[in-house]
Protein backbone atom coordinates (compact mmCIF):
# COMPACT_ATOMS: atom_id res chain seq x y z
CA UNK A 1 0.00 0.00 0.00
CA UNK A 2 1.43 3.36 -1.05
CA UNK A 3 1.70 5.86 1.87
CA UNK A 4 -0.06 9.17 1.49
CA UNK A 5 -2.61 10.35 -1.07
CA UNK A 6 -2.57 9.02 -4.63
CA UNK A 7 -3.66 10.85 -7.79
CA UNK A 8 -4.72 9.48 -11.17
CA UNK A 9 -4.01 11.65 -14.21
CA UNK A 10 -6.11 11.10 -17.34
CA UNK A 11 -4.49 13.01 -20.19
CA UNK A 12 -3.27 11.97 -23.65
CA UNK A 13 -0.22 14.28 -23.74
CA UNK A 14 2.73 12.31 -22.25
CA UNK A 15 4.98 15.34 -21.68
CA UNK A 16 2.23 17.21 -19.87
CA UNK A 17 1.49 14.09 -17.80
CA UNK A 18 5.13 13.93 -16.73
CA UNK A 19 5.21 17.61 -15.78
CA UNK A 20 1.89 17.42 -13.96
CA UNK A 21 2.93 14.27 -12.07
CA UNK A 22 6.04 16.08 -10.85
CA UNK A 23 3.93 19.09 -9.83
CA UNK A 24 1.46 16.92 -7.93
CA UNK A 25 4.27 15.22 -6.03
CA UNK A 26 6.32 18.31 -5.22
CA UNK A 27 3.76 21.05 -4.62
CA UNK A 28 0.41 19.30 -4.07
CA UNK A 29 1.56 16.64 -1.61
CA UNK A 30 0.63 13.48 -3.49
CA UNK A 31 2.79 10.50 -2.53
CA UNK A 32 1.94 8.57 -5.69
CA UNK A 33 0.77 9.52 -9.15
CA UNK A 34 -0.39 7.24 -11.95
CA UNK A 35 -1.14 8.44 -15.48
CA UNK A 36 -3.25 6.94 -18.27
CA UNK A 37 -4.00 8.41 -21.68
CA UNK A 38 -7.62 7.40 -22.26
CA UNK A 39 -10.82 7.34 -20.23
CA UNK A 40 -11.37 3.63 -20.83
CA UNK A 41 -7.92 2.95 -19.38
CA UNK A 42 -8.79 4.99 -16.28
CA UNK A 43 -12.04 3.08 -15.81
CA UNK A 44 -10.16 -0.21 -16.28
CA UNK A 45 -7.71 0.77 -13.52
CA UNK A 46 -10.63 1.57 -11.22
CA UNK A 47 -12.22 -1.78 -12.05
CA UNK A 48 -8.89 -3.42 -11.17
CA UNK A 49 -8.98 -1.91 -7.69
CA UNK A 50 -7.18 1.43 -7.94
CA UNK A 51 -8.70 3.90 -5.48
CA UNK A 52 -7.12 7.30 -6.06
CA UNK A 53 -7.71 10.18 -3.67
CA UNK A 54 -8.13 12.52 -6.63
CA UNK A 55 -8.43 12.35 -10.41
CA UNK A 56 -6.99 14.98 -12.74
CA UNK A 57 -8.87 14.94 -16.04
CA UNK A 58 -8.30 16.55 -19.43
CA UNK A 59 -11.55 17.10 -21.32
CA UNK A 60 -9.98 16.68 -24.76
CA UNK A 61 -9.46 12.91 -24.87
CA UNK A 62 -9.78 10.62 -27.92
CA UNK A 63 -12.52 8.51 -26.31
CA UNK A 64 -14.53 11.27 -24.62
CA UNK A 65 -17.35 13.49 -25.90
CA UNK A 66 -18.30 16.59 -23.95
CA UNK A 67 -18.65 16.01 -20.22
CA UNK A 68 -18.74 12.20 -20.49
CA UNK A 69 -15.37 11.85 -18.78
CA UNK A 70 -16.44 13.69 -15.66
CA UNK A 71 -19.82 11.99 -15.52
CA UNK A 72 -18.42 8.47 -15.86
CA UNK A 73 -15.58 9.02 -13.39
CA UNK A 74 -17.91 10.58 -10.82
CA UNK A 75 -20.21 7.59 -11.17
CA UNK A 76 -17.28 5.19 -10.73
CA UNK A 77 -15.67 6.54 -7.56
CA UNK A 78 -16.12 8.92 -4.65
CA UNK A 79 -12.87 10.84 -5.16
CA UNK A 80 -13.00 14.41 -6.51
CA UNK A 81 -12.30 15.06 -10.19
CA UNK A 82 -10.23 18.15 -11.00
CA UNK A 83 -10.39 19.27 -14.63
CA UNK A 84 -7.12 20.54 -16.12
CA UNK A 85 -7.74 21.80 -19.64
CA UNK A 86 -6.28 24.08 -22.29
CA UNK A 87 -9.87 25.23 -22.97
CA UNK A 88 -11.17 27.44 -20.17
CA UNK A 89 -14.01 29.65 -21.37
CA UNK A 90 -16.75 30.37 -18.84
CA UNK A 91 -19.35 28.19 -20.58
CA UNK A 92 -17.08 25.17 -20.52
CA UNK A 93 -16.16 25.71 -16.87
CA UNK A 94 -19.84 25.97 -15.95
CA UNK A 95 -20.61 22.71 -17.77
CA UNK A 96 -17.73 20.92 -16.02
CA UNK A 97 -18.95 22.10 -12.62
CA UNK A 98 -22.50 21.02 -13.46
CA UNK A 99 -21.13 17.56 -14.30
CA UNK A 100 -19.60 17.33 -10.83
CA UNK A 101 -16.02 18.55 -11.23
CA UNK A 102 -14.33 19.62 -8.00
CA UNK A 103 -12.62 22.48 -9.80
CA UNK A 104 -11.11 23.68 -13.05
CA UNK A 105 -7.47 24.64 -13.65
CA UNK A 106 -6.27 25.99 -17.02
CA UNK A 107 -3.24 24.06 -18.30
CA UNK A 108 -1.14 27.18 -18.59
CA UNK A 109 -1.41 27.81 -14.82
CA UNK A 110 1.73 28.04 -12.68
CA UNK A 111 2.76 25.63 -9.95
CA UNK A 112 1.37 27.83 -7.18
CA UNK A 113 -2.04 27.78 -8.81
CA UNK A 114 -1.99 23.99 -8.84
CA UNK A 115 -0.93 23.97 -5.19
CA UNK A 116 -3.78 26.29 -4.21
CA UNK A 117 -6.28 24.35 -6.33
CA UNK A 118 -5.51 21.02 -4.69
CA UNK A 119 -5.42 22.57 -1.23
CA UNK A 120 -8.91 23.93 -1.90
CA UNK A 121 -10.03 20.51 -3.12
CA UNK A 122 -8.68 18.88 0.04
CA UNK A 123 -10.81 21.30 2.10
CA UNK A 124 -13.85 20.35 0.06
CA UNK A 125 -13.93 23.70 -1.76
CA UNK A 126 -14.26 24.20 -5.50
CA UNK A 127 -11.43 25.86 -7.40
CA UNK A 128 -12.35 28.21 -10.24
CA UNK A 129 -10.10 29.87 -12.83
CA UNK A 130 -9.16 33.48 -12.24
CA UNK A 131 -11.66 35.74 -13.95
CA UNK A 132 -14.38 33.08 -14.19
CA UNK A 133 -17.87 34.57 -14.28
CA UNK A 134 -20.63 32.08 -13.41
CA UNK A 135 -23.82 32.17 -15.47
CA UNK A 136 -26.62 34.30 -14.11
CA UNK A 137 -29.37 32.42 -12.25
CA UNK A 138 -31.67 30.82 -14.79
CA UNK A 139 -29.17 31.34 -17.62
CA UNK A 140 -27.92 27.76 -17.83
CA UNK A 141 -27.97 26.33 -21.35
CA UNK A 142 -29.90 23.20 -22.27
CA UNK A 143 -26.57 21.36 -22.48
CA UNK A 144 -25.56 22.41 -18.95
CA UNK A 145 -28.95 21.42 -17.56
CA UNK A 146 -28.66 18.05 -19.31
CA UNK A 147 -25.18 17.53 -17.84
CA UNK A 148 -26.48 18.28 -14.34
CA UNK A 149 -29.24 15.67 -14.78
CA UNK A 150 -26.81 13.03 -16.06
CA UNK A 151 -24.54 13.67 -13.07
CA UNK A 152 -27.20 12.00 -10.91
CA UNK A 153 -26.79 8.61 -12.61
CA UNK A 154 -24.82 5.76 -11.09
CA UNK A 155 -22.07 4.16 -13.14
CA UNK A 156 -24.30 1.22 -14.10
CA UNK A 157 -27.12 3.55 -15.08
CA UNK A 158 -24.69 5.61 -17.18
CA UNK A 159 -23.55 2.42 -18.92
CA UNK A 160 -27.13 1.39 -19.63
CA UNK A 161 -28.01 4.84 -20.99
CA UNK A 162 -24.98 4.64 -23.28
CA UNK A 163 -26.24 1.32 -24.65
CA UNK A 164 -29.73 2.77 -25.06
CA UNK A 165 -28.14 5.55 -27.10
CA UNK A 166 -26.64 2.83 -29.30
CA UNK A 167 -30.15 1.53 -30.00
CA UNK A 168 -30.02 -1.60 -27.84
CA UNK A 169 -33.17 -3.15 -26.41
CA UNK A 170 -33.45 -4.27 -22.78
CA UNK A 171 -32.79 -7.90 -23.71
CA UNK A 172 -29.63 -6.96 -25.60
CA UNK A 173 -28.43 -4.73 -22.75
CA UNK A 174 -29.01 -7.55 -20.25
CA UNK A 175 -26.92 -9.91 -22.38
CA UNK A 176 -24.16 -7.35 -22.91
CA UNK A 177 -23.86 -6.54 -19.18
CA UNK A 178 -24.57 -10.10 -17.95
CA UNK A 179 -27.48 -9.00 -15.77
CA UNK A 180 -31.17 -9.94 -15.65
CA UNK A 181 -33.57 -8.18 -18.01
CA UNK A 182 -35.72 -7.22 -15.00
CA UNK A 183 -32.66 -5.46 -13.55
CA UNK A 184 -32.23 -3.54 -16.79
CA UNK A 185 -35.90 -2.49 -16.68
CA UNK A 186 -35.49 -1.25 -13.11
CA UNK A 187 -32.42 0.77 -14.11
CA UNK A 188 -34.21 2.25 -17.13
CA UNK A 189 -37.07 3.34 -14.89
CA UNK A 190 -34.59 4.96 -12.49
CA UNK A 191 -32.75 6.65 -15.36
CA UNK A 192 -35.93 8.20 -16.72
CA UNK A 193 -36.96 9.36 -13.24
CA UNK A 194 -33.59 11.03 -12.60
CA UNK A 195 -33.55 12.66 -16.03
CA UNK A 196 -37.16 13.81 -15.70
CA UNK A 197 -38.28 12.18 -18.94
CA UNK A 198 -41.07 9.79 -19.94
CA UNK A 199 -39.45 7.76 -22.71
CA UNK A 200 -36.19 6.22 -23.87
CA UNK A 201 -36.14 8.62 -26.82
CA UNK A 202 -36.27 11.61 -24.47
CA UNK A 203 -33.44 10.08 -22.39
CA UNK A 204 -31.32 9.77 -25.55
CA UNK A 205 -32.01 13.42 -26.39
CA UNK A 206 -30.84 14.48 -22.92
CA UNK A 207 -27.62 12.48 -23.40
CA UNK A 208 -27.07 14.08 -26.82
CA UNK A 209 -27.62 17.57 -25.41
CA UNK A 210 -25.03 16.95 -22.70
CA UNK A 211 -22.55 15.41 -25.10
CA UNK A 212 -22.60 18.05 -27.79
CA UNK A 213 -24.11 21.28 -26.46
CA UNK A 214 -21.63 21.70 -23.60
CA UNK A 215 -18.70 22.02 -26.00
CA UNK A 216 -20.36 24.01 -28.78
CA UNK A 217 -19.34 27.67 -28.92
CA UNK A 218 -22.06 30.20 -28.38
CA UNK A 219 -23.00 31.92 -31.58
Amino acid sequence: MMPGPVALIVDDHPLFCDALALTLRTVAGFAGVEAVHRLDAALARLDAGLRPDAVVLDLDLPDVDGMDGILRLRAALDAPVMVVSSMADDRLVAAALAAGAAGFVPKHSGREVFRAAFQAMARGDRWLPEGYTPPAPGAATAGQEAVARLAQLTRQQARILELICQGMLNKQIAFDLSIAETTVKAHVTAIMRKLGVQSRTQAVLIAQQARFSSLMPEG
